[in-house]
């Protein structure tokens, strides 16, 4: 069977499905509603936060081809909202219903190692890199490309979930083991200076579009603020919206794609990871873009024409983290743009929510 392939733009009325059920898939449900769509979220999570905002949802295992075939079968068209869906899912659904992004996109994105080779084939700048697949070839990367070196698990792992540091070559087998010995990669340090986003979308015409770089800053591992515009020269930024376009073309890329930098000291742009999705860092687009990037994702997977992605508001976007959405009624006092995702458990290190403060000129 042959991948299916939209025939034309997505007229409103029709059904989206969304892969994931946590505040992606909210926010893509709630922005392609604006547009007219209906939404059909699938979710192995029970209590998924995008099911309380969807016309319908499926609660069942990725690998569940029965399943999988009547939501393809209630669906227009279908997408992700997270990168970690099964590419095996994606293939077997993109031969019953259309599915942006493609599952090549997906598949790059799931393998820190193929990533890192991916983008080094295209001549695109990245940390030093091996891949370590015992004790033994860990310690060899910390000799090789010096210390620190963070080891990371191919697969999976977010929000600093995954690594571990070795900050001398003794330290390579504990780091490693602490993985559970999984295949790894390891990385040479960057001393950078900030870390900064590029959040794009391609449509199914080529057609491209890039928001503002936001300066990112994490705490723990996990994104705490995202502020636009970042400190980057206009030819840095033009430098890095050319990255994420040579990314998106290569891929043959539809959707929204984020593309995660280091700035080195002296300016360099190394690329640290791309997100074949919607990202945490450019949810300030709802409140301070004409068009955010959850409605242009929607509109690119659709085959609508690309929205204006310009930037009417200086803005600092703060995710809400565990127990600080116990605080809802004294952050809904502040003059911010309140997300709060409906989770039902505020557990430690989880986003609950996020909040967008803007800056007019």
């Amino acid at each position: 069977m042959s991948n299916r392939i939209l025939s034309g733009p997505l007229a409103p009325g029709a059904t989206i499905g969304i892969l994931g059920g946590g505040q992606l898939g909210r926010m893509l449900a709630l922005a392609a509603a604006r547009l007219g769509f209906k939404t059909h979220i699938y979710s192995n999570v029970a209590d998924a936060c995008a099911f309380q905002v969807s016309d319908a949802h499926t609660l069942a295992r990725f690998d569940d081809e029965r399943a999988l075939e009547a939501f393809a079968g209630a669906c227009a068209l279908a997408t992700f909202e997270f990168e970690n869906v099964p590419d095996a899912t994606a293939k077997f659904l993109a031969t019953h219903v259309p599915v942006a992004p493609n599952a090549r996109a997906l598949a790059a994105a799931q393998d820190r190692l193929v990533e890192k080779h991916f983008l080094t084939g295209l001549g695109i700048a990245t940390a030093p890199f091996v891949g370590v697949s015992d004790v033994g070839e860990a310690s060899e990367a910390v000799i090789a490309l010096g210390t620190p070196v963070v080891i990371k698990t191919r697969r999976m792992g977010y929000d600093g979930k995954g690594q571990a540091v070795a900050r001398t070559p003794f330290d390579a087998p504990a780091a490693f083991e602490s993985l559970h010995s999984v295949p790894a990669i390891a990385e040479a340090f960057v001393d950078f200076e900030f870390e900064c986003s590029i959040i794009a979308a391609r449509g199914r015409d080529g057609a491209f579009a890039a928001y503002d770089p936001p300066k990112n800053e994490h705490e723990n591992h996990i994104l705490r603020r995202s502020t636009v515009p970042a400190p980057l020269s206009p030819a840095r930024v033009k430098d890095a919206f050319a990255i994420a376009r040579h990314i998106a073309e290569a891929l043959d890329y539809v959707g929204v794609l984020a593309v995660e930098l280091f700035v080195a000291k002296g300016g360099t742009l190394l690329v640290n990871e791309i997100a074949p999705r919607v990202h945490n860092s450019g949810h300030w687009t709802i409140e301070a873009c004409v068009t955010s990037q959850f409605t242009q994702h929607v509109r690119a997977i659709a085959g609508w024409p690309l929205g204006d992605p310009a930037r009417h508001s200086d803005a600092v976007m703060e995710n809400i983290i565990g127990a600080e959405a116990d605080n809802w009624l004294s952050l809904a006092a502040k003059p911010a743009g309140l997300h709060l995702y409906g989770k039902r458990e505020a557990r430690p290190g989880r986003k609950m929510g996020h909040v967008t403060r803007l800056k007019r000129g």
